[in-house]
C-alpha cells in the first residue's frame, strides 16, 4: 500500500516532473533498466541538488513498483505525467496549479483505489502471469506474504572491505562524512544505513572500503567458507560482488578466477578489485563463440582444478524485487523457460571444475523452487559423484533480497 495520511511537503518543479516522466517513458517503453536510466539523468541534470535527485529517484522507483495499479487508477498505460499526479495524489503531495493537473479528481482516485484492496494482484501490482508462476510454486500464503515483502524499499547494505579497515574503523570515517550506520546484528562486517544516502561520492568508498552488497549476497559468500590458500572459481562473476567478497574472506591469499560472458563486467571487476585491494582475483572471459556447440575452453583448462567452484548463475530475479522493481514488468514464461534450461547446461558444464573432495555451490537470486532445489535434484539424478551438504533459502520476507544457496561435494 502507498496511499498515505500525512501531507508531504515537498514542492515540485516542472523539470522534476519531467525527468521523472522521461524516465517512465524510457522504462517502459524501450525496456530500459531503472537504475541506468536514473544514472543517465542525473549526470544531464547535473545542477540538481541531493535533494532534488533523492525526490526524483524514489518517485520513480515507486511508480515502476506500483505501475500496474498507478495505470488502473490512470486509467491509461502512457500518459506518464498523468500517472505521476495519481502517484502524487496517493502520496498525499500537493499539486502544482498547472493545465497537467486540471483532470485529476483526487476523491475518484481515492475511492477507486479503496475499491481494489480485495483483488491482490492488482492492488499490490503483480502481473497476472508472474503472480500465477509463483503462487503455483510457493503456495497462495506463501507468495502473497513474499509479495508484500517485496514491494518494500530495501535498505542500503555494506561490505566493509576487511582487506583495508574493520567495522568500527569504517563506522567513525562515514560519521565523519555525515553518513551514519549500524551493524547488522550476527554478521559482524555488515553495516546498514540508518537514512539513504549516495555513499558514492564519499572518501571510504573511493578508497576501497566497503562495497554496496545485500546481506543475502554477502550469506552466499560466507555460505561457500572459502580458505585463504584455496583454488576458488566465481564462474558467474558479473561485475564481481561475490569475487571481491572472497577475496576479503580468504585474506587476499590462495587464488581466484572470476569468469564471465562479458568483457564490460569483467574489466568493471577489475577496477573494482584494484580498489579495493584484491590482488588474488584474475579474470578470464568465457570464450565459447555464440552459436558454437561443446564447451567453453576455460572449462576444460581448469577441469578438476578448483577446491570450490561458485555458480550464481542467471534467473529470474524474482527475489530482487525491492531492488530492481523493472524485473516484474519483464517476466514472461518463454524466457523464464529458457533461463531454466541455460541455469541446468551451467551446472553441468561447469561443474567438472571441481576437483574430487571439492566444494561447488549453486545460487539464484530467485525464491522460486523450480529454479533452485529442483534444478539441483535434476543435476543429481545425471551427476551421482556429488552430494549435497546443505542448502537454504532467504526469503525477502526475513528482511533482505531473496537468495537460494546449495553446497555439494564432489565425492
Amino acid at each position: 500500500m502507498i496511499l498515505t495520511e500525512q501531507p508531504q511537503q515537498i514542492k515540485i518543479h516542472k523539470p522534476l516532473l519531467n525527468g521523472i516522466a522521461t524516465s517512465l517513458a524510457l522504462i517502459f517503453n524501450e525496456n530500459r533498466y531503472s537504475d541506468k536510466v536514473l544514472e543517465k539523468l542525473f549526470k544531464q541534470n547535473k545542477q540538481w541538488g541531493s535533494r532534488d535527485r533523492k525526490f526524483v529517484a524514489e518517485s520513480v522507483y515507486d511508480i515502476v513498483r506500483h505501475f500496474s495499479l498507478l495505470t488502473h487508477l490512470a486509467q491509461t498505460k502512457n500518459n506518464y505525467w498523468f500517472i505521476t499526479s495519481v502517484y502524487f495524489v496517493l502520496k498525499n503531495i500537493e499539486l502544482p496549479a498547472w493545465p497537467e493537473f486540471k483532470h485529476v479528481n483526487k476523491e475518484q482516485i481515492i475511492a477507486e483505489y479503496e475499491s481494489l484492496r480485495t483483488d491482490f494482484n492488482t492492488f499490490n501490482s503483480y502481473p497476472e502471469v508472474l503472480a500465477e508462476v509463483c503462487a503455483k510454486e510457493l503456495g497462495k500464503e506463501k507468495w502473497e506474504k513474499e509479495a508484500l515483502a517485496m514491494n518494500t524499499l530495501a535498505d542500503v547494505v555494506l561490505r566493509v572491505n576487511t582487506l583495508k579497515t574493520s567495522t568500527a574503523d569504517l563506522q567513525k570515517k562515514l560519521v565523519a562524512e555525515k553518513i551514519e550506520t549500524e551493524k547488522l546484528k550476527d554478521h559482524e562486517n555488515t553495516l546498514v544505513l540508518k537514512k539513504r544516502a549516495n555513499v558514492f561520492p564519499t572518501a571510504a568508498f573511493k578508497e576501497g572500503l566497503f562495497e554496496i552488497q545485500d546481506q543475502g549476497s554477502q550469506q552466499i559468500v560466507t555460505f561457500c567458507k572459502p580458505e585463504p590458500k584455496q583454488f576458488v572459481i566465481d564462474a558467474c562473476a558479473g561485475a564481481g560482488g561475490k569475487s571481491l567478497a572472497l577475496a576479503a574472506l580468504m585474506e587476499n591469499k590462495g587464488r581466484i578466477i572470476s569468469m564471465d560472458v562479458t568483457q564490460w563486467k569483467l574489466d568493471e571487476l577489475a577496477k573494482r578489485a584494484k580498489r579495493a585491494g584484491a590482488f588474488n582475483i584474475e579474470t578470464r572471459l568465457i570464450d565459447l563463440p555464440v552459436g558454437k556447440a561443446g564447451k567453453p575452453e576455460v572449462i576444460e583448462r581448469y577441469k578438476e582444478k578448483a577446491d570450490l567452484v561458485l555458480l550464481d548463475v542467471p534467473c529470474s530475479g524474482l527475489g530482487v524485487l525491492k531492488r530492481n522493481p523493472d524485473t516484474k514488468w519483464k517476466f514472461n514464461k518463454a524466457t523464464f523457460e529458457k533461463t531454466k534450461e541455460l541455469q541446468q547446461q551451467i551446472l553441468n558444464d561447469y561443474s567438472v571444475m571441481v576437483k574430487p573432495k571439492g566444494i561447488l555451490v549453486y545460487s539464484t537470486c530467485s525464491i522460486l523452487p523450480s529454479e533452485n532445489e529442483e534444478q539441483v535434484k535434476k543435476f543429481l539424478s545425471k551427476n551421482d559423484t556429488f552430494e549435497v551438504i546443505e542448502q537454504t533459502t532467504i526469503y525477502p520476507s526475513e528482511g533482505f533480497d531473496g537468495f537460494y544457496m546449495c553446497k555439494l561435494k564432489k565425492k
